[in-house]
């Protein structure tokens, strides 16, 4: 047998092996992949046959995603007298598979042309990934069969509605084989599925005031549970009466903030056990949830709106509760407040971040009878040191008013190049006056003073 669109010959263990694994795992029929024979099939064998059977299954099991658990099989032959390794992998369902190293991308996806492992194109992994995750809660079986929808009941009389005893087909929570499916066990009375709420006494995840769970009960209550936190009392709004009017201004603006929480909460990813989890910190509240929105045409049609919803059933449901208005309505909504770099997206996770409105903060401060924040950093700017240019002293009152602001964000707002902006910056960490706390991205800046 020569090597084939199947069959595949290693003369020893590679680093490459989970390359061509994956491969066959993105193709239709699997394949077959040999240790210990080149490929002119000449037979060479392997040494320690039980050590290599072993470090091949803790190899697929740990450096594959999804799970190829139940995929693949490991076994032990003899060609010509010499112990060779056989690896059989079958094409799995939850295509894409990756090198869990590089994440659902051109670096870490494969497909078996030939007999080689090809790398795949962005446009062929988009489109495997959507046939996989297209209406997946409606197709995976719940845990529990013994579920009751009292709470949803309650929702939809509220609404206007009256769920008739065939709701839990028109809901479309029932899998083809008429049993409840993922979406009815996260809109039942009782489940395993909760939501995080955390909060943070500075910029970091340091100092943890507080972390409350809402949840193990239907999804809309577990929803209205979170904006009732957040909008009734993380997003606290700062009133100053003046003689001429009333000035009200919240932390974030109220509108973004619910739609980036309903976002979250519609579009995770329950599949992978993952859930949303919701963050305060002192200059920003952070948003994460679970899902992969790919570079290019995919992010860009999420910015407009017009990406696929993740959760088809769950949409229809909180549509028909009016928690939102029409697909695709709530991003545009976003935007119109805060731009694009408040997103960020990784191989697993979309990160909404909106940070505090600092003129709510001078408000708040100026009512309690504090400096507002723009006199008192321009001070503390003045006294930091003698021999600051004009836009080092710029970048300083930036950074103070918002620590996470990016190095574009600075060269916009103070009028120069992106260039500039790193030499003075590069100057000011030689002053020991500024300093990055974490990561480029996700990370901050934090001033000496």
């Amino acid at each position: 047998m020569t090597e084939s669109n199947r069959i595949e010959y290693k003369r020893e263990l590679t680093a490459r092996l989970e390359r061509t694994v994956v491969a066959f795992l993105n193709y239709h029929d699997g394949g077959v992949i040999y240790l210990g024979i080149e490929d002119d099939e000449s037979v060479v064998g392997i040494s320690d046959c039980d050590a290599v059977q072993l470090a091949v299954k803790d190899r697929l099991k740990n450096n594959i995603l999804p799970s190829c658990l139940g995929l693949f099989d490991v076994i032990h032959e003899m060609r010509d007298g010499k112990d060779v390794v056989k690896i059989i992998v079958a094409g799995g369902s939850e295509k894409p598979y990756y090198l869990k190293k590089y994440g659902m991308s051109e670096k870490g996806c494969f497909l078996r042309v030939g007999s080689a492992s090809e790398p795949m194109t962005v446009r062929m992994i988009e489109e495997l990934f959507a046939r996989r995750t297209r209406n997946s809660l409606t197709r995976i079986r719940s845990p529990r069969q013994d579920l009751t929808f009292g709470q949803l009941r309650i929702f939809y009389e509220e609404a206007g509605f009256e769920l008739g005893d065939k709701f839990a087909a028109n809901l479309e929570l029932l899998s083809e084989d008429g049993a409840f499916n993922l979406a009815a066990y996260l809109m039942a009375d009782n489940n395993g599925n909760s939501v995080q709420v955390a909060k943070y006494a500075g910029i970091d995840r340091v100092d943890l005031v507080e972390s409350k769970e809402y949840g193990y009960c239907c999804l809309i209550k577990t929803c209205n549970q979170v904006l009732d936190r957040l909008e009734g009392i993380e997003n606290r709004v700062i009133n100053k009466i003046t003689s001429t009017k009333r000035i009200s201004r919240p932390l974030w603006n109220t509108v973004a903030l619910r739609e980036a929480v309903i976002n979250a909460i519609i579009h995770n990813d329950y599949a992978s056990d993952l859930v949303p989890k919701f963050e305060v910190f002192t200059d920003r509240v952070e948003i994460t949830s679970a899902g992969i929105i790919h570079p290019g045409k995919e992010q860009n049609d999420f910015f407009a709106g017009y990406s696929m919803p993740r959760n088809k059933a769950l949409m229809r449901v909180f549509k028909d509760l009016e928690l939102v208005e029409y697909l695709g309505s709530g991003m545009p909504r976003i935007l119109k407040i805060y731009p694009r770099d408040s997103y960020e997206f990784s191989s697993h996770f979309i990160r909404t971040a909106f940070p505090v409105d600092l003129e709510a903060l001078s408000l708040e401060r100026e009512v309690s009878g504090e400096t507002p924040v723009g006199t008192r950093d321009k001070g503390l700017v003045d006294g930091l040191v003698d021999g600051l240019v004009e836009s080092q002293r710029k970048i300083l009152l930036l950074v103070l008013k918002n620590p996470s602001v990016s190095k574009r964000e600075m060269a916009d707002q103070i009028g120069i190049s992106t260039t500039a902006v790193d030499k003075n910056i590069i100057s000011l960490k030689s002053k020991g006056l500024l300093i990055r706390v974490g990561p480029d991205k996700g990370g901050c800046w934090e001033v000496l003073k």
